[in-house]
């Protein structure tokens, strides 16, 4: 769950009250670490004078003013695993800090177990929500039975589903999604890097087995990159590896948090002073807003003795969710006090995440052609670990999900509107691809018969899945608008040019034309099928004038997908 500017900065001064020396992307960092971590390299907390100073835009420092780099480590195996303990009636819910834990800490009533919760009125039973920021801690307190509750991203559920799966107690089975993140956290890279496509063969920096680690992957992947076809350099915390940015010129590329994702930027892209020449943001979390989701699972032995008390966690975190809209400032104090920051920190992470609701669950859960639904965003954090070698064989998706929750509360939330819908309004799209840069570029192949547009999947048999990555890329990058470029083969160009100026100008309008009504129809059945708003996408007819081969015409006889980002509009 990823900590945003405010959450971030609120961070920074628990931090700072705590007196320890490092802080990663799931919270504080304690003995072992998070995976892969080593405890190495530890980054000195930020002074606060110097905090308020970049609060003002007087001053644009890295947060850490050390790096050392690390080697590539893989997920410590699970400690051991037993029978989980319950003990009146108490379930052991570990959280994180993360504003996303807003609408449990408001059913709770707050952090410790009391009658005075949601959860103990309604339900009969008490929750104590226990702060274990480092994953690896909470995954291994899930496995000996300390907790009956695992608190992750999606994506690292799924890193950490094989090692848990050896043992069915533990499988971990998911019943709700919390939030989407929403910002935060982004891809700096020189200016030499237009697009996702340049990476290959260069040089990223990252702290690695993160959301951000799963983040430059999934990016990398979506461009047709491998990850063995880029150079990793990994340091201890993603603070770490926006100063090792800054302090190397031969890395290109880092992957890092707010603030320092926006302070180490030219200013010239929106950056502060002293920013790094002709460094630009290349993605945030702004844009691929529905591409790291915030969930909880609970032990399958667990959710198997006791699905009455699941059901009544779900039910009360969606009450919990009413709470929050009705009274914020409230739940923020709540917030504060758990988490040990002030109550402006704790209203600034609650801005660092779209909660979501029954409806926006079910929509996840069940919705199957969402193109950002449960079972698309786990093969899709799973296939770029095994493809990383992070994971051997991937636990599938139905093992993990359970909606049958979900079910049994239909009906009693429905107030619950589907709240993260992106406003698209038309635009002039020659002049957005003028005035930026596409974050991606996916080519995909679709076989047209010849001088034909409609698809035709008795000729190409592929339609459906071309399809599928194409919605999977754009629901990805919910917040993206997504054009989409038609092209043609050009074996007949030449031919075109020798019968005179008149005739080649004819067939180039006419191939125009025909790209371009290509690139529609592909539109059309991914907004038919998908739901997408209209305008969210958009069209463009090249012709013959960006051909991928001068040799193998079949390769020119593609569409291409490019994702570019909401300030292009």
């Amino acid at each position: 769950m990823e900590l945003k500017l405010g959450g971030k900065i609120a961070l920074l001064l628990v931090i700072l009250g705590l007196g320890l020396g490092a802080l990663y992307k799931f919270g504080l960092i304690s003995g072992t670490g998070l995976p892969g971590s080593g405890g190495a390299g530890a980054a000195s907390p930020i002074k606060k004078e110097t905090l308020d100073k970049i609060r003002k835009g007087e001053e644009t420092p890295t947060t850490a003013k050390n790096y050392n780099f690390v080697a590539k480590q893989s997920i410590t195996e699970v400690k051991g695993t037993s029978n989980y303990q319950f003990k009146d009636k108490t379930v052991v819910f570990p959280i994180n800090i993360w504003g996303g834990w807003a609408p449990i800490i408001a059913a709770n009533n707050g952090f410790g177990p009391n009658k005075d919760s949601l959860f103990f009125k309604n339900y009969g039973f008490l929750v104590d929500l226990k702060l274990i920021d480092d994953p690896v801690a909470a995954r291994d307190a899930f496995a000996s039975g300390q907790s009956h509750v695992l608190w992750g991203t999606l994506d690292m559920i799924a890193l950490f589903a094989p090692g848990l799966s050896r043992d069915s107690r533990t499988t971990p089975i998911v019943f709700q999604q919390i939030d989407w993140s929403n910002g935060g956290d982004g891809i700096v890279v020189r200016a030499h890097i237009n697009e996702a496509k340049d990476l290959r063969g260069k040089t990223i920096v990252l702290a690695q087995n993160s959301p951000s680690h799963y983040y430059i992957l999934s990016v990398l992947t979506d461009a047709g990159i491998s990850p063995s076809e880029v150079n990793f350099k990994f340091t201890a915390t993603a603070f770490e590896a926006a100063k090792a940015f800054v302090d190397n010129a031969g890395i290109d590329a880092c992957v890092s948090w707010a603030p320092d994702i926006y302070n180490i930027v030219d200013e010239k892209y929106g950056g502060k002073k002293g920013g790094v020449q002709g460094a630009r943001l290349l993605t945030t979390t702004r844009d691929a807003s529905q591409l790291i989701a915030d969930v909880w699972a609970v032990r399958a032995d667990f959710a198997r003795d006791h699905k009455d008390i699941v059901k009544g966690l779900a039910a009360g975190i969606f009450k919990g969710y009413d709470l929050v809209k009705q009274d914020g400032p409230k739940i923020a104090a709540l917030m504060a006090k758990g988490f040990g920051v002030s109550v402006d920190e704790a209203k600034s992470m609650m801005m660092d995440a779209h909660l979501t609701n029954y409806l926006e669950n079910k929509k996840f859960f069940l919705d199957k052609d969402n193109p950002a639904n449960f079972a698309r965003t786990w093969a899709a954090a799973s296939y770029v670990y095994k493809a990383y070698g992070a994971i051997g064989t991937p636990t599938r998706a139905e093992e993990i999900a359970d909606t049958t929750v979900l079910g049994e509360l239909d009906g009693q939330f429905p107030h619950h509107k589907d709240e993260y819908i992106p406003a698209f309004n038309k635009v002039n799209i020659s002049r957005m691809k003028l005035e930026s840069q596409p974050i991606l570029t996916k080519s995909v192949m679709i076989s047209f018969p010849p001088n034909q547009w409609a698809l035709d999947r008795k000729y190409d048999q592929n339609i459906d899945n071309v399809l599928e990555e194409s919605a999977k890329l754009s629901g990805k990058f919910a917040a993206a608008r997504i054009v989409i470029e038609g092209n043609v083969d050009t074996s007949r160009k030449i031919e075109f040019q020798r019968e005179g100026p008149r005739v080649f100008k004819e067939m180039s309008l006419a191939v125009q034309e025909l790209s371009e009504k290509r690139a529609e129809s592909v539109k059309q059945a991914i907004v038919n099928k998908f739901k997408f708003n209209p305008n969210k996408l958009a069209v463009i007819g090249n012709g013959w004038d960006n051909p991928a081969s001068l040799t193998d015409h079949t390769k020119n006889r593609r569409v291409e997908i490019k994702v570019y980002p909401p300030e292009a509009e």
